[in-house]
């Protein structure tokens, strides 16, 4: 794990020297030399996971394909949020819009007593050992991670914004980005005042945040691949996040139009199994929401909307009540 952190080091000293670093300066911006530096990092990440995409998964969907592919402007548009979140732009707006907010939110919990609580403390001589620390850092966040998928289909509000993600009904390797920007926004809150509250360091973050996305891309990706009966247990497979975003059983609890559904797991199935969420079922069901395939007692059906902009306006009328 050294070697591939020195290596990755090289690298971004060299795509900040040989381009970033000029693009600064050019614009006037030499005050924010060491933020650019960081953001090249997340712009390096992102190249390399596109690159994976590309070259791996991309092959892989061609592969064994659960389903023909028959909506390719739906692709474009989840490329275009994977394009806008994997090469650092929600991040860079991020930097600029909300920073000083999570700033300000982080003093205050830390006013009110919550200081950070390193874990790879626990137990010197085996927590500390890069790859154990990495592997806790991991578990903790992907369970935060499931608390918050369910925070996503438990309140109406949450899954006004959430439910774009359930839209897409030509599942694809790009469709994991495809999400409300206030609601990346508030998960992405989230995620980092746990990692600042419980030590991780920051190339520790890049490498986890970069872990998580490229699995998440595999589970979303058009492929007829699960992990078998033991595998499947202990890691999520395109099958097992597939059925949690079939019509009805991914996101319905209490039968048709309710909220709830079932595989809430991002990249461990134990928290589903522990907290009774799970379903094992061996199917590839179509996906995407009831309302927006099934009239309701109007004869209506929901519109999602279809390019980006349509998406993000039409989430925010669900949030107001109005969509």
């Amino acid at each position: 794990m050294e070697w591939l952190t020195d290596q990755f080091s090289a690298l971004q000293q060299w795509l900040f020297e040989a381009a970033v670093q000029p693009i600064v300066y050019a614009i006037g911006l030499g005050g924010w030399v060491e933020d650019a530096f960081d953001a090249t990092g997340w712009l390096l990440v992102g190249l390399i996971q596109i690159a994976v995409l590309v070259a791996v998964i991309g092959p892989m969907q061609r592969w064994k394909p659960v389903e023909p592919v028959v909506d390719r402007p739906a692709i474009r548009t989840d490329v275009l949020y994977t394009l806008i979140h994997r090469l650092g732009l929600f991040r860079l707006a991020m930097f600029f819009a909300v920073d000083p907010l999570f700033d300000e939110v982080l003093g205050m919990v830390r006013a009110a007593g919550w200081g950070t609580m390193h874990l790879d403390e626990l137990w010197p001589g085996v927590s500390d050992i890069p790859w154990v620390a990495f592997a806790m850092y991991l578990v903790v966040i992907d369970f935060v991670e499931y608390l918050i998928h369910r925070g996503q289909h438990r309140f109406n509000w949450w899954w006004a914004l959430h439910s774009l993600h359930h839209s897409q009904r030509q599942m694809t390797m790009w469709s994991d980005n495809r999400n409300h920007l206030l609601d990346d926004l508030i998960h992405d809150a989230i995620i980092v005042v746990v990692a600042q509250l419980i030590g991780v360091a920051p190339r520790q973050f890049i490498a986890i945040v970069a872990f998580t996305q490229l699995s998440q891309s595999l589970q979303h990706a058009n492929l007829r691949l699960g992990f078998g009966r033991l595998g499947e247990r202990l890691w999520i497979s395109p099958r097992f996040h597939r059925v949690h975003h079939s019509i009805g059983i991914g996101h319905e609890s209490g039968g048709p139009r309710t909220l709830g559904g079932h595989n809430f797991g991002v990249l461990l199935p134990w928290w589903d199994m522990l907290f009774g969420s799970v379903n094992f079922d061996q199917r590839y069901d179509p996906t995407g929401i009831r309302d927006q395939v099934e009239s309701d007692a109007q004869g209506r059906v929901r519109d999602y909307g279809r390019g980006f902009w349509s998406q993000q306006w039409l989430g925010l009328k669900r949030l107001a009540g109005r969509g």
